[in-house]
């Protein structure tokens, strides 16, 4: 497949072309190239009548996430006869782009500032704020790392942070923490640049974890993120802080909570807060824990900001990365099985969340409390 650049594909007319992302569902919800469509790689390569509906006269210019993917195309019998081209650097290399221009930083930045204070205030700052009081997660005197991965949630959370300590409600300190685990040098300096325009002045150490995983076939993205976590535990710990606070929103908590239920054959929650078990004085945050999905996406999409899902060097190939390491297909199927169930019920996502708040012992079989499982048996007489 013939490859273009987006130097030549900017100097022609958009009419001229289609732009086709061949990518993974979940990889595309974190955004797609303005214009785009998605029609899978599996999908073509199976025959998809989709490409029907482009008109003959355009070029059909494909891309992945960094134009690897793309040239599996090539044997796909029903292109043989388009224009077909791949978009060289695929979708990073559009995101590099993108972030390339240093005339507006400054401006960047103020606008992502003032439309947490303004636009977003109800949707982002309050919620945050009032997981922070609710859930006790910022005490006077701590210090805080805050996690960046590189995606829309944690660069939003550092955001935050800076936000309601400009408020100077209570005294606390805070280190934006990056940990590079074998990122290859573009995944990484995308990373930095985002941190560079949002003004998020950040802490990079290096590990090794990539490289350990790399051999590993069953279950690497969640070997990988519990290495993660003990290595941002022990870094931030190194620094002289007490907490890490982590990127996981009100989204992630509900559909935990199912895919426990689904998956897992237990009822359990992810916590707003939790001590470490391995790390001792040191406390696990999520201060995202109120705030929306769509509302974290509404202020990337306004801001026209661009994130990574994963910058992992499987990224072309790996649809199953997630920063707590459960699967990203079993996250997407539970995420539309709650979209499907809300057309019926508009309250199923509050209930869903608010049901591990209401739990009656007194209606369990069995129950599991500080690794002791207890049966209604026990006391039924």
């Amino acid at each position: 497949m013939k490859e273009i650049t987006l130097k030549e594909l900017r100097a022609m007319s958009e009419d001229e072309y289609k732009l086709i992302d061949i990518r993974e569902e979940d990889q595309t919800m974190f955004g797609m190239i303005p214009g785009a469509v998605r029609i899978g790689a599996d999908e073509l390569i199976a025959g998809s009548e989709a490409i029907t509906a482009i008109p003959k006269r355009k070029k059909l210019v494909f891309y992945c996430q960094i134009g690897r993917r793309t040239q599996d195309l090539d044997d796909v019998p029903r292109l043989s006869e388009r224009d077909c081209y791949s978009l060289a650097g695929g979708y990073m290399g559009y995101i590099r782009s993108e972030l390339s221009n240093e005339d507006n930083k400054e401006e960047r930045k103020n606008r992502a500032e003032e439309s947490i204070r303004k636009k977003f205030h109800k949707q982002l700052f309050s919620p945050f704020a009032k997981a922070c009081k609710t859930y006790r997660l910022i005490n006077e005197g701590d210090r805080i790392a805050v996690c960046i991965s590189g995606g829309k949630d944690s660069m939003l959370m550092a955001k935050l942070f800076q936000e309601i300590k400009r408020h100077r409600q209570m005294d606390f300190d805070l280190t934006f923490l990056v940990m590079d685990p074998g990122y290859n040098k573009e995944n990484r300096a995308l990373i930095e640049k985002n941190a560079d325009v949002l003004g998020i002045p950040i802490t990079v150490f290096e590990s090794s974890i990539f490289d350990a995983v790399d051999t590993i076939e069953k279950s690497p993205c969640y070997l990988c993120a519990r290495m993660r976590r003990g290595y941002l535990y022990s870094k931030a710990k190194e620094l002289g802080c007490n907490k890490i606070a982590l990127g996981h929103h009100y989204d992630d908590v509900i559909e935990t909570i199912l895919m426990g239920m689904l998956h897992g054959g237990q009822i359990q929650t992810m916590m707003p807060k939790l001590h470490s078990s391995n790390f001792e004085g040191m406390e696990l945050i999520r201060p995202l824990y109120l705030v929306r999905e769509k509302d974290i996406c509404a202020w990337r999409d306004y801001n026209e900001l661009h994130f990574l899902q994963c910058a992992c060097h499987f990224t072309d190939t790996c649809s199953s990365c997630r920063e707590d390491g459960t699967s990203a297909s079993k996250r997407l199927e539970t995420k539309k099985l709650i979209a499907e169930l809300k057309k019926s019920n508009p309250f199923v996502e509050a209930n869903i969340f608010k049901s591990v708040e209401n739990v009656n012992l007194d209606t369990l079989i069995a129950y599991k409390q500080g690794g002791v499982k207890h049966y209604f048996l026990d006391d039924y007489q």
